[in-house]
């Protein structure tokens, strides 16, 4: 039963480690055309979730979970526009770091590994009923 045990905590905090990703990329995605407040100020910058191996005492399982957010360090993107309000004293408009192709794979990606933990639960949930079947034989 450990084992079972041990699939189902692995299961659940994956699914948990990724839903925190997909949180972090939709916060990235929607700051992506975000600019500063205040001219030549810097706009959003990207999140990253770090993620972190830890031992379940309960199970003796090694789970997952997000042990911290750090933010990119690769540079702004800038556009030329010196109308709008947060353009420096050249003309140019800082906007964040983040690349919404690469944040729509991300999340591709996040969500497929939610499904298979989710899977993994429900074939789990599926192999105890059919025991509890089979014992009631």
């Amino acid at each position: 039963m450990t084992q079972i045990s041990s699939a189902l905590a692995i299961a659940a905090a994956g699914m948990r480690a990724q839903s925190s990703r997909m949180r972090i990329i939709s916060e990235n995605v929607a700051n992506a055309n975000s600019t500063a407040q205040q001219a030549d100020g810097d706009p959003y910058r990207r999140k990253i979730p770090v993620f972190q191996s830890e031992l379940d005492k309960a199970t003796g399982a090694q789970l997952v979970r997000m042990n911290k957010v750090s933010k990119s360090q690769a540079e702004f993107r800038t556009v030329y526009d010196p109308a709008h309000p947060a353009s420096n004293e050249q003309g140019y408009v800082k906007y964040p770091n983040v690349n919404t192709l690469i944040e729509l794979m991300d999340m591709r990606e996040a969500s497929r590994s939610f499904e298979a933990n989710l899977s993994v639960i429900e074939n789990t949930r599926a192999m105890m009923q059919r025991t509890v079947e089979l014992l009631k034989r």
